[in-house]
């Protein structure tokens, strides 16, 4: 599991205090039973209340607010009825009558009236002239406690809302999800190298071959072939064939595949896409970057106020106090990127995320020339060095007194949807120091004083100075781990397995200072000798792997590092041996067919490993393994749709994040181009996800919806990943 965010929690405006909260016990059953009371509005608008201030009137049979000017987040103002009776598991039609001053958006919601506020359904409406609205949903949680409200905050200028025909109806039949997968060719919908592999799956009950053609964009026939029948793909369910064209190799634009009646979606064959992807993979930071403005000149439509800089209503991160008997001090721990949806930043996730940037600086020497267009561009320093710069200063800011590290830092309870991080209210802690936390920097600090040294040698010196402080630290205190149960207000990131970073630092240690006392810790870690490549290489929690990859592509004098790049390369033929058994081409086959959180990621990571066999041996067979493993990312999936927003015809687009969040709010951007979506997630831990998509199949565990937190997060690491893996692609082209 790669982000450890638990379920985040939306504020629910809970009755004025003159309503109390008294309702009958919950039925065994809704049976049809319409839950609210007066949702006609007939003679009266009682028993819905409003906030204090914008006091409810009835209008022609409806009943209307002035909501004010002024306030920062939807929950400021709202009208709701309360005492709602919900039963687990049942599924209700939530319908209502609504209408607003045009552009504006309500947060119309059921949830819990009481604390803690939980949301169990929501819709954000973009409201003009009265329109009837009516969703499904099925309730996760039984309370006698519960509410309807609709939320109307977060707007400068004051509007006008009114709503009619509330009704919240139990016992109806759910809604069974279908997602539209298109059609049944499914391709790599954003580019195949002409020189590179290019396949295609189709779906289909056909048993034997079925003939195929691809097609110019004039519509011209340039190739044709026979399918080959691979039978039921166990990640999906589907019957399924390989169309295998790899033999054209003519650049263009808009081919497509025909196949058993269906025409895929567009390609292209050529390399240039992956350039722009490596860039906006890369640019992907600056907008993700706590205190400092983004500027819109350099991000159109991205353009926001900088955020927890003691600006109000933020309570800042310039001097952040410990949780409460963690620590006497504080820390001015400004800067940094929001490690994904929410307003938390996790070093942990920033350590990985850190050393894949500078690890892509080390292995590809045109990515030093590509302009990322931040302020910093200009300089003497190339931009993927300035934007990691940003997130390093933050680690080493995290560090105590002691020389440890503290794990993370964030709001002190969880905000809800959407959430611009210069409107963040909540109070910000500093959680308490870890071993994981402490090697994370003692890792990335070490790598980053060989990198910056040729561009800024004071800077190389601190942070080696840094990593040696936390590394002793580290070996003193070897058990620190971070609580499983402290994932209030943002996510644990627990981990008890420190063998794993203790042996990352020490590479990355000797690595930049070729010290005998480092070397002998690598020597000696269990991890030196084990098998690191599990079935994802690596991830914040997993990062022996990222020693390894070290240790084998850097030159160094470590003893016995022929059986160091032996071991990557080992690892490769693992990847490439599940890639080739698989119909859709991926590299990746978890125990049970249980689809891991940010499996998009893993299967990234695997292929940047394939990739270091591709260096160490180039060996043919790696590198037409990495493309053929990008083909799942951009369409060649179960699901026909491209998980990089901005790139295929079809592309995920909401990903979870407050910010990014035009789906709740049309005034909000989606996610800039180049953003990696988690992916397939078999544990749907959310409650969109469990609505939609109990009883999943591996790859159809996912849903495109901004409230999927555990399917379709935006994460740093995994965009670490991306970045990587198109660089490498784009130099290959």
């Amino acid at each position: 599991m790669v982000s450890m965010h638990l379920w985040e929690r939306s504020p629910v405006i809970a009755a004025v205090a003159t309503l109390a909260l008294v309702g009958a016990a919950v039925p065994a059953r809704a049976d049809e039973v319409e839950q609210v009371v007066n949702g006609g509005f007939d003679g009266t608008t009682d028993p819905f209340w409003s906030t204090p201030g914008m006091p409810i009137v009835s209008t022609d049979g409806r009943a209307c607010v002035d909501v004010p000017g002024g306030t920062t987040n939807r929950w400021d103002a709202a009208i709701g009825q309360n005492d709602i009776d919900l039963v687990a598991g049942e599924t209700y039609r939530f319908s209502f009558d609504a209408s607003g001053d045009a552009g504006h958006v309500v947060r119309a919601i059921t949830g819990l009236a009481v604390s803690p506020y939980d949301t169990y359904f929501e819709q954000s409406p973009v409201l003009g002239d009265t329109q009837h609205y009516s969703f499904t949903f099925t309730a996760s949680a039984g309370t006698a406690q519960g509410q309807v409200a609709f939320q109307v905050g977060g707007s400068a200028e004051p509007w006008h809302f009114c709503v009619d025909n509330v009704s919240l109806v139990g016992g109806v039949p759910p809604e069974v999800y279908v997602p539209d997968t298109g059609p049944r060719v499914r391709v790599n919908q954003v580019a195949y190298l002409p020189s590179g592999p290019k396949a295609a799956t189709l779906v289909t009950d056909a048993t034997t071959a079925l003939p195929w053609r691809l097609t110019d964009k004039r519509g011209r026939t340039v190739a044709t072939g026979h399918s080959t029948p691979r039978g039921v793909d166990t990640s999906s369910g589907q019957n399924v064939q390989t169309i295998d064209f790899s033999r054209y190799r003519r650049t263009g634009t808009g081919y497509t595949l025909t196949a058993d009646g269906e025409t895929s979606r567009p390609f292209d064959i050529g390399g240039k896409a992956y350039e722009t992807l490596r860039a906006d993979a890369l640019k992907f930071y600056y907008t993700q970057r706590s205190g400092i403005e983004i500027r819109d000149d350099l991000r159109p439509g991205y353009g926001r106020a900088a955020g927890h800089v003691d600006v109000a209503p933020n309570q800042g991160d310039g001097n952040v106090p410990c949780q409460p008997g963690v620590c006497d001090y504080t820390l001015d721990v400004r800067g940094g990127w929001y490690d994904a949806g929410d307003h938390g930043k996790y070093v942990v996730n920033g350590g990985i995320s850190v050393w894949e940037l500078l690890s892509e600086y080390e292995q590809s020497r045109s990515v030093r020339k590509v302009d990322l267009a931040i302020p910093e561009s200009g300089d003497r320093t190339p931009d993927i060095l300035d934007e990691a710069r940003w997130e390093l200063e933050f680690l080493l800011k995290m560090q105590a007194p002691n020389g440890m590290v503290h794990h993370k830092i964030h709001d002190q309870a969880w905000t809800g949807l959407p959430l611009l991080p210069a409107q963040d209210p909540q109070p910000r802690e500093l959680h308490p120091v870890s071993t994981a936390a402490t090697l994370n920097l003692a890792a990335v600090a070490a790598q980053a004083a060989r990198v910056y040294r040729a561009y800024d040698p004071a800077f190389a010196a601190r942070a080696l100075s840094a990593a040696r402080r936390a590394y002793t630290a580290a070996k003193t205190n070897p058990i620190v781990y971070a609580s499983a149960s402290d994932g209030t207000g943002g996510g644990a990131y627990n981990d008890d397995k420190v063998t794993d970073e203790f042996y990352w630092a020490a590479a990355e240690l000797y690595l930049s200072t070729g010290e005998k006392g480092y070397s002998a810790d690598v020597l000696a870690s269990p991890e030196h000798t084990a098998d690191v490549f599990g079935a994802g290489a690596f991830d914040w929690a997993a990062t022996a792997a990222a020693g390894r990859l070290d240790l084998a592509l850097i030159p160094n004098r470590l003893p016995g590092r022929d059986r160091v790049k032996l071991s990557v390369v080992q690892a490769a033929r693992k990847y490439l041996a599940l890639q080739d058994s698989h119909p859709y081409g991926v590299g990746y086959a978890p125990a049970n067919n249980m689809w891991d959180w940010g499996s998009n990621s893993i299967i990234v990571n695997n292929l940047v490993v394939i990739s270091a066999a591709h260096q160490l041996t180039g060996g043919r067979e790696y590198r037409d393994g990495v493309l053929t493993g990008l083909d799942y990312l951009f369409g060649r999936n179960a699901l026909n749709q491209s998980y990089v927003t901005g790139y295929g015809e079809v592309s995920s687009q909401n990903e979870h994040s407050r910010w990014y969040a035009h789906q709740l709010d049309p005034s909000l951007p989606n996610p800039p181009a180049g953003t990696l979506a988690g992916g397939p997630n078999s544990s749907i831990q959310d409650p969109l996800a469990q609505e939609k998509l109990t009883g999943c199949v591996g790859q159809f565990c996912y849903i495109d919806d901004i409230q999927s937190w555990s399917t379709n997060e935006e994460a740093i690491n995994w965009n670490a990943a991306l970045a990587r893996l198109s660089g490498y692609v784009a130099d290959l082209s």
